[in-house]
């Protein structure tokens, strides 16, 4: 039935700024405010992740700055002071980092954005290799394309299949998104089916499934 045909590799950044683990404080802050960016993997070697240096893991240099040395015995993880008492990347990273291979479908990075409660993710081959990065916006760009597109791709993966004698009778009309599925099918049975395929179909944003049973013949 209908299945993803997009993978992170559709929709990720290949061009990825990064720092190694000896990068120094300022040298992290002035690439995250050149290139615009709220986070940074850290690679070593041939480019092999090995953490991520995120706004929020900086941040604990600043309170610290803000508030004092005394505020030190006050914190409760062991990892926010290092961070706080350290100046280069291999001590303020968030190690190991939450990565993802390129050939993860949408929704499997999605889960696991939402599931660890990161903003990004940096893609990696088998062996840990950088190829590029992800962002929760990345993962929002299907739900861009064009609604020719997207009844092109209902039709075909999900009435086509499913009703492979009524499929003429049901038209698919999809606005902003929408999907709206109407006309008679054969088996009714598989009407619910059709409208959770439906769903499935990357960047569909709602199903109005109008489908009905043949008529009644007196």
């Amino acid at each position: 039935m209908a299945t993803s045909r997009y993978t992170v590799a559709d929709v990720m950044t290949t061009t990825v700024v990064t720092v190694t683990p000896d990068a120094g404080f300022k040298e992290i802050v002035a690439a995250m405010e050149r290139w615009r960016v709220a986070a940074v993997p850290a690679i070593e070697g041939e480019g092999r992740v090995v953490g991520v240096v995120s706004e929020a893991d900086l941040l604990a240099k600043e309170e610290f700055r803000r508030n004092g040395p005394g505020m030190i015995e006050q914190m409760t993880r062991l990892d926010d002071s290092a961070k706080a008492a350290s100046t280069l990347a291999r001590a303020l990273m968030t190690s190991p980092a939450v990565t993802v291979h390129a050939d993860a479908t949408l929704s499997q990075a999605a889960r696991l954005i939402a599931g660890r409660g990161v903003k990004r993710l940096p893609v990696v081959d088998n062996g840990g290799v950088l190829e590029g990065i992800v962002s929760r916006a990345d993962l929002l760009k299907v739900f861009l394309r064009p609604d020719t597109e997207l009844a092109l791709d209902v039709r075909r993966e999900v009435v086509d299949r499913l009703f492979p004698v009524s499929h003429h009778g049901v038209r698919v009309d999809v606005e902003d998104g929408v999907v709206t599925l109407s006309g008679a099918v054969r088996d009714s049975s598989l009407i619910p089916v059709a409208e959770r395929l439906a769903h499935t179909v990357e960047g569909v944003v709602a199903v109005n499934c109008a489908l009905t049973p043949p008529a009644a013949q007196d």
